[in-house]
């Protein structure tokens, strides 16, 4: 059984014990967590697909950590200018691990 979520703008596909990571969720760590976006389910009855979301249709996860990822690196350059430029950004994120999914 799998199901497609809808977490921040993203979409995502999980099914029972995965682990993901989506975009910061003002969340505590170890706190129960439930997804009500959900957008398809298929499972041994066969598929259901939401218009945009299926009703009474939810995931559960629960939430590990609150991480970074890793740093990526812009730089700019100018030619003939003696101008450059370099930034670094860490996204933070959310680490889930899908506990159930409910059709």
């Amino acid at each position: 059984m799998y199901a497609i979520v809808e977490v921040g703008s993203k979409q995502y596909t999980v099914g029972k014990d995965d682990v993901i990571e989506v975009e910061k969720i003002e969340i505590a760590g170890g706190s129960d967590f439930t997804i009500e976006k959900v957008l398809l389910v298929s499972d041994k009855e066969g598929v259901k697909v939401g218009r945009p979301y299926l009703k009474g249709a939810a995931v559960s996860a629960k939430v590990l950590a609150q991480v970074k990822d890793d740093k990526k690196l812009i730089y700019k350059y100018r030619r003939r200018k003696s101008s450059d430029n370099l930034k670094g950004h860490r996204q933070k994120l959310t680490r889930l691990k899908i506990t159930g999914i409910k059709a």
